[in-house]
């Protein structure tokens, strides 16, 4: 069951911390590229309270809204775009129930990443053959704007590590992915 918040309020400032990059990691940017499967936007429907959701963005947007919303949620559902439903979205934020960036963003961010890969198997085995490749949404093309830093991450110049930059950024999506994949991992 998604995580819903009293009232919605803004979330603290976010502190971004730097992280070394790795010669091995995985990174989420394009649905069609190598790391694009662990995308929101990538095309693996998920299935939720009998309701289907072409992608899991639209199911993450939806859950920010409460589940009575049946405007907002079925508006939002209807989209087989990811970013047509998260534009969508963007409409109706003033009846927001759980706060963008907030923990109960984090928790159904995580929902959604269950049901990803507990409808398709495929992508289980996927992730937890990455090994222990660090995950990272790569925001660098996108700035360093709150979401970005908080979902994510963005390169900042470092000429003492070998890859010669590092990550600025909480990294929430990735650090999900591997939280999941240590439990996939345990459970298998």
């Amino acid at each position: 069951m998604p995580i819903a918040a009293a009232h919605v309020s803004s979330p603290a400032k976010v502190p971004t911390p730097i992280f070394p990059a790795a010669e091995d990691q995985i990174l989420i940017r394009k649905v069609a590229e190598p790391g694009g499967w662990l995308s929101n936007m990538s095309p693996h429907p998920v299935e939720y309270e009998g309701q289907k959701w072409w992608h899991c963005e639209a199911m993450f947007q939806a859950l920010r809204y409460a589940a009575n919303d049946a405007e907002a949620r079925d508006e939002i559902r209807r989209w087989k775009s990811p970013m047509r439903a998260k534009m969508v979205a963007k409409r109706f934020r003033d009846r927001h129930v759980v706060a963008p960036l907030s923990d109960a963003d984090v928790a159904n961010m995580r929902l959604c990443l269950r049901l990803k890969v507990s409808r398709h198997s495929d992508l289980g085995r996927k992730l937890i053959a990455s090994g222990e490749r660090p995950i990272v949404e790569d925001c660098s093309s996108r700035g360093r704007r709150v979401n970005n830093l908080f979902w994510g991450a963005v390169r900042v110049p470092d000429s003492d590590l070998p890859m010669g930059y590092a990550w600025e950024g909480r990294n929430w999506l990735g650090r999900l992915w591997m939280e999941l994949r240590q439990e996939l991992r345990s459970q298998s």
